[in-house]
């Protein structure tokens, strides 16, 4: 398993949408005004990019992104979508093995940290820590299952999410990991803070202190 999204990437949108609604969408698009003029960013995961036409509409111009993807069908899908005036380079290749001597000013990964096991989370994490400028903003988006969110419909539905993916041969991972150490001891301060489908969905935005 390599985590890659090929099998549903025609449907994964519409799959999204059946189980949680807008929740997943309106999680990340709110997160969008945080970012800054001119930013250089780095979006892993993004799957099929629709997230590059909600950041063309608060920036037509002006951005350099960096869009890695590992699922070949996905990119293509990201590939059609209108940027606008930005520039977009599309990168296809799992995270672990992008490499680049680019530092950004923002970092964006989607629903990106629970598909690993923990090894591979905090393999990545380094791997994308080193790539983000001192104060800089790190987007995450991720499911929450923490003391005070943790109902158990959330851990029931996110076992059966594991199994669906599990089943098609999709994700490594069989737990959600939680990151907020990796993020802590790594010297972030948390900026903003959300959740979303009674709190099943957290929403974060980490500063880079150093």
């Amino acid at each position: 398993m390599n985590n890659n999204y090929d099998k549903i990437a025609n449907h994964y949108d519409t799959l999204s949408r059946l189980v949680f609604f807008k929740s997943q969408v309106n999680a990340q698009v709110n997160q969008l005004q945080y970012i800054p003029k001119n930013s250089s960013i780095l979006i892993v995961g993004g799957g099929t990019g629709w997230i590059l036409e909600e950041i063309a509409k608060i920036y037509p111009s002006g951005l350099k992104l960096v869009y890695v993807e590992i699922s070949g069908k996905m990119l293509a899908l990201s590939q059609k979508r209108d940027c606008k005036n930005n520039q977009v380079e599309f990168v296809n290749i799992g995270i672990e093995d992008f490499k680049t001597d680019v530092l950004f000013d923002v970092i964006l990964t989607p629903f990106l940290f629970d598909n690993f096991a923990e090894e591979r989370a905090a393999k990545v994490f380094g791997q994308l820590n080193s790539c983000l400028k001192r104060e800089g903003f790190w987007f995450i988006v991720d499911f929450s299952l923490d003391k005070v969110n943790g109902n158990w419909w959330k851990w029931l539905l996110l076992k059966s999410m594991y199994s669906f993916f599990k089943l098609l041969g999709i994700v490594e991972a069989n737990q959600l990991i939680d990151m907020t150490p990796y993020f802590l001891n790594a010297d972030y301060q948390i900026s903003v803070q959300r959740f979303y489908y009674r709190g099943f969905i957290k929403a974060l935005i980490y500063k880079k202190i150093k």
